[in-house]
């Protein structure tokens, strides 16, 4: 390289050295040297003033700082923001801003395209430092709120026209000697400085701000006093009221200091607390003891309240209230039995001590009115403590007791006493400030009290009605099979069954809707109400034989088999049972309508019937009474009175009717009217006890619809209308049962009927009834126009029969079996008739004795039917054509027509056949018939 410098140059230009300016510049580092996540966790320690500090640094730490949700969560912790009421300030603000905005477009006047452009180029001309981005104004989205007065405290410098809501804080440490002795703000205002802090977004640095400034300094003295009493509140505010609100919010304020120690002194400030607390509470108990209810209780009380709820003042008031502590005074459980009879109860002692316990929490409740404000929940905390040590403690001795004595008594006792209770419930005053909540806790004390016997008292009510019900079923059997099994029918004259079975049935409506429980009712009017001595009476009987009388008495007919298990009658010292007369309607309804079914006896009872519709209406009632509230035992009890229904069905129809029905149709079976010893009566023996017993079964049947109705339906204690529902099942199948042996049984009855009708026909009918002289006894005398002994005999045994189901069944099976026995008793008579020589003489009393039959089978009101007997009425006119005019005969048996299809030529012919002149008549109508004569072969 050649060592020649070139000479500097002078003058000119100087050449821009790209490099230089390179070297010259300096890289400056803008990251931060700790990541921003851990910035925010190290600003959750620090305190408010290191907060303020801190947001001094710059505007990044400023951002972190001023972050409202740091503020929120803060103030969430105070338990003074509301994220419902932010919302709704938001959407409340973002609306007005939007409204604002477009009133703002529409009051601006429109303006020409080429206007707009000039002025947006001018905008953009004028622009400082010559920028083309066109100014856009800012509006803020933050409520302004009214910044707090300014004191003697100093000011934090505000950076850009900001408030960052700390007015009040201090920068520098200030020293106890130089606080001042009151507070540059109102002190009245100052306790309520957390309950009106407001919810706003974008603001909550201001409200926190606004609170840490009226209660830190009280904050901070709280924390450097020795002693609780010297601390600045207590030297501030002489009102034990004021004292106690101030010490409510310092610790509420304490709850958002998350600085270093926050737990030492969050500890003091409440031992501070307990302090003030003890000493109101010593003041408290002081007026408790002095009955000071207006003066010292009310007075503490508020003061407790204020502090922190109340609850010291609550749990002292209950501790020592006087029902708890005499609770023995109010009643003994063991005065509800009976020394001498453990299954006799008297539940109106039961009454008595709900009645004291409710008067005396009543007067409380009017002590708690006085004592306590409204927003204290002083009743229900006492009423559980009322309940679970008064009124349970009385429950479970008496319950405990009876379960191991006596079923019966142990389940109207639980049944009993929580129908009281739900009564008594009802009686109890509410505090003033209470609504349904307090009823609401009321029912749910009772359902918890009850709870532990609730699944017991139900297996064991289920299992008393079965042991009942099989007691008595079994008792009815065991003394019928000791009495003579002799059958002594008494034939029903006519009577009208229907109105007798619709007499019964309105008695028995009347008993289904009387209460049969021992329930002493509440009366609205005097608060506490008893039944009378006769309803007592009948309640404490329980299983009531509605028609029978008291144990010590008798029965209505003494040769009644008696299904109770006391003494049926009493006997006097010849023997003779004394009849008692019936002391209720349906127990003389039911006597009068027994002693009319006195030929069933032997198959199946009324009486037992009864009884055991009573037995479940007994144990439904008492059942129906835990369905009465809703969500706790409604569903099992539903289920319960389902059970014991079906049961009923159950027990009243397979072990009683379907047993006796059974038996009636065995005895339909083997009977034979020939072997009969007795035929002075018209009618079928076993036909006639069936046909009762279809009235009875009848009559039954609509007892249990009845109950169905009343019992199980109107108090909705099941559904009618679902036909997947265990009772409507069930009762289909009790009715298909009746159905069906009911139907066997008629139909073995109408054979049994028609074999009389034949047995009747063929031992009355005289042979000169429709022969005159077959005998060759010949005697003049007038022509009888009136039907045969015969022919009446058979009307009234047939009409006896029908008339005995005419209101027992429906008038479908009603006419099913007219039309039964209409066709059979007319194919009866054509066999009857083929079997007789009928003279023309005779022919008068034959026909007499159709129109007899015609005249019976039309009451039957069956047209149908009526047909097969007009055509028999026809047919007795060819035996009243005179031998000399074989012609008209022949033209009458060949005229089917006549006969309405009923009997073909042919079988007409056979019917002539029994004419007594028939020979000397054949070959004439054979001709005039046939064309024919007789001629040799």
């Amino acid at each position: 390289m050649s060592a020649i410098k070139k000479a500097q140059m002078t003058g000119g230009l100087p050449r821009m050295d790209l490099l230089g300016r390179l070297r010259e510049t300096q890289i400056v580092d803008t990251k931060p040297v700790l990541p921003a996540e851990i910035l925010s966790l190290i600003l959750e320690h620090l305190t408010v003033l290191d907060l303020v500090r801190f947001a001094r640094v710059s505007k990044r730490m400023r951002e972190m700082v001023y972050d409202d949700t740091r503020w929120v969560r803060r103030l969430q912790l105070m338990g003074c923001w509301n994220e419902t009421a932010a919302r709704i300030a938001a959407e409340e603000a973002r609306r007005k801003k939007i409204d604002s905005l477009n009133t703002t477009q529409e009051q601006q006047p429109k303006k020409t395209p080429a206007a707009n452009g000039i002025v947006a180029a001018r905008a953009v001309a004028e622009a400082p430092g010559g920028s083309r981005k066109p100014s856009i104004p800012h509006v803020s989205v933050t409520a302004v709120q009214k910044d707090p007065p300014k004191s003697r405290i100093a000011v934090l410098n505000r950076q850009d026209g900001e408030n960052d809501g700390f007015d009040f804080v201090a920068l520098s440490p200030t020293t106890p000697e130089t606080l001042p002795d009151h507070q540059p703000v109102d002190t009245l205002s100052t306790l309520e400085v957390i309950s009106t802090a407001r919810s706003i977004r974008g603001a909550a640095r201001q409200e926190y701000g606004r609170i840490h400034g009226a209660l830190n300094l009280y904050y901070k003295d709280a924390l450097r006093s020795k002693h609780p009493s010297n601390a600045r509140i207590f030297r501030v505010y002489r009102d034990p009221v004021q004292q106690a609100a101030m010490l409510s919010q310092l610790v509420k304020f304490a709850n958002s200091d998350l600085s270093l120690g926050w737990q030492a002194r969050e500890e003091k400030l409440l031992l501070m607390m307990s302090a003030f607390e003890d000493a109101v509470s010593r003041e408290f108990e002081q007026g408790l003891k002095l009955d000071d209810v207006d003066g010292r209780m009310k007075k503490y009380a508020h003061v407790l309240v204020t502090l922190n709820g109340g609850q010291r003042a609550v749990d002292l008031w209950i501790s020592d209230n006087p029902v708890i502590k005499d609770r023995a005074a109010l009643g003994d459980p063991m005065d509800c039995v009976s020394p001498n009879n453990q299954d006799h109860l008297f539940l109106e002692e039961a009454h008595s001590f709900l009645s004291h316990l409710s008067s005396a929490f009543n007067a409380q409740v009017t002590v708690i009115d006085r004592v306590f404000p409204a927003s204290v929940s002083v009743v229900v905390p006492y009423l559980q403590k009322i309940g679970n040590e008064v009124l349970a403690s009385y429950i479970d001795t008496l319950f405990v007791y009876l379960q191991g004595k006596s079923t019966e008594s142990y389940v109207r006792a639980i049944s009993g006493v929580y129908d009281q209770s739900l009564r008594f419930a009802k009686t109890l005053r509410s505090p003033q400030a209470s609504g349904d909540e307090f009823y609401e806790a009321v029912d749910k004390l009772v359902a918890d009290i009850f709870a532990p016997y609730a699944t017991t008292y139900f297996s064991e009510e289920l299992a008393f009605f079965k042991r009942r019900s099989e007691i008595e079923v079994s008792g009815w059997e065991r003394q019928l099979s000791q009495q003579d099994a002799s059958l002594e029918s008494m034939y029903m004259t006519n009577i009208n069954r229907q109105a007798d079975k619709r007499d019964f049935l309105t008695s028995f409506k009347k008993v289904v809707m009387m209460p049969v429980n021992v329930l002493p009712s509440f009366d609205i009017s005097s608060r506490f109400g008893g039944k009378s001595p006769a309803i007592r009476a009948i309640d404490n009987e329980d299983t009531l034989h509605t028609y029978q009388a008291p144990p010590s008495q008798g029965s209505s007919r003494p040769d009644t088999p008696n299904p109770s298990n006391g003494p049926a009658m009493l006997i006097s010292r010849s023997g003779t049972p004394i009849p008692e007369p019936p002391t209720t309607e349906l127990a003389a309804k039911a006597a009068i309508l027994k002693s009319k079914l006195e030929g069933i006896r032997t198959l199946f009872s009324l009486e037992v019937a009864l009884n055991l519709v009573h037995m479940a209406k007994s144990s439904i009632d008492r059942a129906a009474v835990f369905a009465r509230v809703k969500g706790t035992f409604d569903a099992e009890a539903r289920n319960e009175c389902e059970v014991i229904f079906i049961m009923l069905l159950r027990t009243l129809g397979d072990r009683h009717v379907k047993a006796g029905f059974d038996q009636a149709v065995a005895q339909l079976a083997i009977y034979n009217p020939r072997a009969a010893s007795d035929q002075s009566q018209p009618g079928v023996a076993p036909l006639v006890m069936f046909l009762e017993l279809v009235n009875v079964g009848d009559l039954i049947q609509q007892m249990l619809d009845v109950f169905y109705e009343q019992e199980l339906v109107a108090t909705k204690l099941t559904d009618r209308h679902d036909f997947l529902n265990p009772t409507v099942k069930e009762k289909k199948r009790f009715e298909q049962m009746l159905d069906e042996r009911v139907a066997a049984g008629l139909n073995k009855g109408i054979e049994v009927l028609m074999a009389e009708v034949e047995f009747v026909c063929a031992t009355t009918q005289n042979v000169e009834d429709f022969n005159p002289g077959a005998t060759g006894m010949v005697i003049n005398k007038i022509v009888d126009i009136t039907p045969s002994n015969t022919a009446i005999w058979v009307v009234e045994v047939v009409s006896a029969h029908t008339k005995m189901l005419v209101g027992s069944t429906d008038k479908n099976m009603l006419d099913v079996f007219n039309q039964e026995i209409g066709l059979r008793l007319f194919a009866t008579l054509c066999k009857h008739l083929k079997r007789q020589r009928i003279s023309v003489a005779g022919s008068i009393k034959l026909i007499s004795d159709m129109n007899h039959y015609f005249m019976f089978v039309q009451s039957l009101k069956n047209k149908d039917l009526l047909e097969y007997f007009k055509a028999l009425r026809e047919l007795a006119q060819i035996y009243l054509i005179d031998p000399s005019d074989a012609k008209e005969l022949a033209a009458i048996i060949a005229d089917t027509d006549r006969f309405h299809g009923i009997f073909r030529a042919e079988e007409v012919y056979e019917y002539a056949e029994r004419r007594a002149d028939w020979y000397q008549v054949k070959s004439r109508v054979e001709k005039a018939m046939y064309g024919i004569g007789c001629c040799m072969m």
